[in-house]
């Protein structure tokens, strides 16, 4: 657990990191619930999770903020900290495009309240949704792990592409672009790619099978099946806001019963 008051145990944060990383197997993915404060943390911890990943929307949805860099950093690194002081398991953190900031800042702010991994993506919200470009959002990974590497702590580099949930470029070579694209983050240093969507079974295998580093792939917890994600090649599960989502479903059909 992180006490966020005082200064980082970087030996801490490396071995939590190095676990991290060393938990993505290609075929046994790890699965790590994404979260949004310490309940729900802690829910996942006792359930017997390894890790944990804390998702920017469920996580703007519980403090009333819009998804899509509605929060400020300093409002992720609060709740970060809560997290990371409730839990003693690896904390991986949804920054989105990284909110304006360097990438020296991001990964200080992250290591600072505990974190010891990142989602990073290629839609910048604060600049009207545009996508980076392929070369754009490769130097921006870059310099999280120069940052990363001047830190001493290897952190786990999870390099976000909304080339399928955009539906950009042409449909007949989707998969070729969103690989090349991913290519390049793996070249610029990245831990783990992150080519979010929904897949069938046959993009997911083939995405796994052509990418150089562990895919992350999303997952809904109540009715997806972990044993497709393994026979995929999957290295690493998330429930972007999915598990939230079906909590507010469940707990909507049991407070109806009391109106």
């Amino acid at each position: 657990m992180t006490d966020s008051t005082t200064a980082p145990d970087m030996s801490h944060l490396s071995r939590l990191a190095e676990q991290l990383a060393a938990a993505h197997r290609p075929g046994d993915p790890v699965v790590l619930p994404t979260v949004w404060d310490a309940w729900s943390a802690q829910v996942a911890v006792d359930a017997g999770f390894e890790g944990l990943t804390v998702g920017s929307h469920p996580m703007a949805d519980s403090i009333g903020r819009p998804d899509g860099e509605g929060m400020t950093f300093d409002e992720v690194t609060t709740r970060v900290a809560q997290i990371t002081g409730a839990v003693d398991v690896p904390v991986s953190v949804d920054v989105e495009a990284g909110y304006g900031l360097e990438p020296a800042a991001l990964v200080q702010g992250l290591l600072a309240v505990g974190a010891v991994g990142l989602n990073i993506e290629d839609t910048v919200h604060s600049e009207g949704g545009r996508l980076r470009s392929a070369e754009e959002h490769a130097a921006y990974v870059q310099g999280l792990r120069t940052a990363a590497d001047a830190a001493g702590v290897p952190v786990v580099i999870n390099a976000r592409t909304d080339w399928f949930k955009g539906q950009h470029g042409d449909e007949a070579t989707r998969v070729e672009d969103a690989i090349s694209r991913m290519q390049l983050c793996a070249e610029a240093g990245a831990s783990a790619l992150y080519p979010v969507s929904f897949h069938d079974e046959e993009t997911l295998t083939r995405l796994c099978r052509e990418l150089p580093l562990p895919v992350n792939a999303i997952a809904r917890p109540d009715v997806d099946d972990l044993e497709m994600y393994r026979r995929a090649g999957a290295g690493r599960i998330s429930f972007g806001p999915t598990w939230q989502m079906a909590l507010a479903k469940v707990s909507g059909e049991w407070l109806a019963r009391w109106r």
